[in-house]
């Protein structure tokens, strides 16, 4: 079994621990309302997907 010779050094453990960074999620323009939305999801502006309306918000009250 392969075991290391040596201890890893505090410099070489912060360089690879240097990459486990987290990223800001990715977001795309809505495109009925082209404001921000994450992608594969139900805008929260205006409640569309894929062309269709799935939720009602506030904002759409027909009565």
């Amino acid at each position: 079994m392969a075991v290391p010779k040596q201890k890893q050094s505090h410099a070489r453990t912060n360089k690879r621990r240097s990459q486990h960074k987290i990223t800001a999620p990715s977001t795309q323009a809505c495109p009925q309302c082209h404001s921000p939305r994450r992608p594969h999801r139900v805008c929260p502006v205006c409640g569309t997907y894929a062309g269709r309306d799935i939720v009602t918000t506030a904002g759409d009250t027909d009565a």
